[in-house]
């Protein structure tokens, strides 16, 4: 079975966490995710998580510490490894170059959200470590 890692970004301000809303020509339409991306071949968790950020996002962001990750299966023979980076934005200005939108929302009211099953379980574990 095929495990594809993939990076996304806890990226928190002010009790806030930015949620990403996938477009509906995505696959898992109009869900929200963590935005991210698949590492490409040479280059580092880190290296990925900065990249795709920059490239859907317009931000550049600091990484703060890695989270625990989520395998999930998402078709009978592939499986992404989905790894959480806590991040908080260091520059730029937010754009749109892939989802449809993003917002931040308080960290009680996350699981509102109509959540991509993958990203479910990281931002339960999330919630949990709030004080």
């Amino acid at each position: 079975m095929k495990t594809i890692p993939v990076t996304c970004a806890l990226i928190v301000k002010e009790g806030q966490l930015l949620c990403a809303q996938r477009s509906e020509f995505m696959t898992l339409p109009l869900k929200w995710e963590l935005p991210g991306g698949k590492i490409e071949p040479n280059e580092s968790e880190e290296e990925c998580l900065q990249r795709e950020i920059k490239e859907e996002l317009g931000l550049s962001i600091k990484i703060l510490k890695r989270l625990e990750p989520n395998l999930h299966a998402i078709q009978s023979d592939k499986k992404i490894l989905l790894i959480p980076f806590l991040c908080e934005i260091m520059d730029g200005t937010l754009l749109l170059a892939e989802h449809k939108e993003v917002v931040w929302v308080d960290f009680q009211k996350l699981m509102e959200l109509d959540w991509a099953d993958p990203d479910v379980p990281i931002i339960k574990r999330f919630i949990q470590l709030q004080p």
